[in-house]
């Protein structure tokens, strides 16, 4: 039987006494015990805290003489290189670490942070534009202008892509031809110049675009570039910009029949005459986070760069997302991070600052709450959907939690509603020769976490 199935200890002290007299043997005083606690929830004793200072890096507490293990679980050798902690979300206790502090890769559980990044500091009811202008010297030229809105999409009226009730290239044709029923349309550039730098991370593998996780980052592109825009993972091309133009194209019908259709940067005199709006970054990041949309992360990882007044390339997003979540109070030191999806190998956050992060999103009013909405649930939404079953399924409904996967790991990180009603949340990394089978290793962890509560033990 597994450590976290077994009933809590009781203790007993015996204490004995004698008085001696002349000849006479004094009585033996009876032992008296003292009878531990059934459930955690009886559990009342003040308990040492780490500081609530989000700041802190926190050390398991000795308070308080918990007793549910979970070592069998964390011993597991499919999880490789173990990395992970667990807090007390109310009384801020570090309840299990294993090298909780050291910076190491996150997956996608990186994208919480890029959320939080995009919270505080375009607000979730940011809109991204897609612009038309006309040329002012050649009325026949006109020009899409990305604005960086990756689910503007080709689909037909009355369809819709991944990105429900996003903005379509129809109607932009559709007041474009009405702007210009007398002239037809000889050119179209397409700018998608606002994002500056590479559009590939060196260290992400090329098998994403092919295997269809991942699009190019592009400032303009249709439908995160998928070959089929009503399915998450659809193969991607290497010319997202030019896609998204000849399908402007298309929409743009007889009119633009003859136009050519060239990647360029928008004349300085150029007149607007047409734009689309993107539905408010919190659809974004509800979907992005339920099923691990790269192409939605990078949007804004660079979208939050630009907003700060950086480039707006891979480069910046370092200092971008840092700034951003600066005023969170989280302990950033030794973070590195390079890109906004976690794809990169190269992503260093330790397991603390998520689960810290988590304390703070489960809190009402603390300005990035929305994002628990957009969080998977055990056995029942997005990326967790069909994990937490067997013998996990009492931990169903009960984990809300970002999944992550990369070829050298897999993590998760979220809050917990535990069997004793204590408020946990947690970060596990699985990191090094993993392999798919690690992700139900994590499961019986985190189920353990979500049986012990309180009563976790770090040993």
């Amino acid at each position: 039987m597994s450590p976290v199935n077994q009933g809590f200890t009781y203790f007993k002290e015996v204490g004995k006494g004698a008085l001696i007299g002349l000849g006479i043997l004094a009585l033996i005083i009876g032992g008296f015990s003292v009878g531990g606690l059934g459930s955690a929830n009886n559990a009342q004793a003040p308990q040492v805290s780490a500081s609530v200072d989000a700041s802190a890096s926190p050390s398991p507490s000795s308070s308080s003489a918990r007793s549910c293990s979970v070592a069998e679980l964390a011993a597991d050798p499919r999880l490789a290189k173990l990395s992970g902690v667990v807090i007390n979300s109310a009384t801020d206790e570090v309840l299990f670490d294993r090298n909780a502090n050291v910076p190491a890769s996150t997956a996608s559980v990186m994208k919480t942070l890029t959320a939080a990044a995009a919270i505080l500091t375009l607000g979730p009811n940011y809109r991204v534009e897609t612009r038309v202008y006309q040329d002012a010297t050649d009325p026949g030229t006109i020009i899409l202008v990305g604005g960086g809105d990756p689910t503007l999409s080709k689909t037909a009226a009355g369809k819709q892509s991944v990105y429900v009730d996003a903005p379509k290239l129809s109607t932009l044709a559709l007041n474009v031809n009405k702007k210009l029923a007398a002239t037809p349309i000889t050119k179209i550039i397409v700018d998608a110049t606002l994002f500056s730098g590479p559009t590939w991370e060196p260290s992400w593998e090329k098998s994403e675009l092919t295997e269809g996780y991942m699009s190019e980052v592009t400032a303009l592109q249709v439908d995160g570039d998928r070959a089929n825009p009503a399915a998450e993972t659809s193969r991607r091309s290497t010319s997202s910009v030019m896609n998204a133009g000849n399908a402007f194209k298309k929409a743009l019908g007889a009119n633009a029949a003859g136009a050519t259709v060239v990647a360029a940067a928008m004349p300085s005199d150029a007149s607007q005459i047409a734009s689309v709006s993107s539905q408010p970054i919190s659809k974004w990041i509800t979907h992005m986070l339920q099923v691990s949309d790269n192409t939605q992360a990078e949007a804004l990882a660079r979208l939050v760069a630009l907003d700060q007044g950086l480039s707006g390339s891979f480069a910046s997003i370092d200092a971008a997302i840092k700034k951003a979540v600066a005023p969170l109070g989280l302990n950033l030191s030794g973070m590195s991070i390079r890109d906004g999806s976690g794809l990169s190998d190269y992503n260093a956050v330790s397991p603390t600052v998520f689960a810290k992060l988590m304390q703070l999103v489960n809190k009402p009013g603390s300005g990035i709450d929305l994002i628990r909405q957009g969080l998977p649930v055990s056995a029942e939404s997005g990326s967790l959907a069909d994990r937490f079953k067997g013998d996990n399924i009492d931990a169903a409904g009960h984990v809300f939690a970002k999944t992550g996967w990369i070829k050298k790991g897999y993590t998760l990180a979220g809050i917990i509603n535990a069997k004793d009603s204590t408020t946990l949340t947690f970060a596990v990394y699985a990191l090094g020769d993993v392999k798919a089978d690690a992700k139900q290793a994590i499961d019986n962890l985190v189920t353990g976490f979500y049986r012990c509560g309180d009563q976790l033990s770090n040993q």
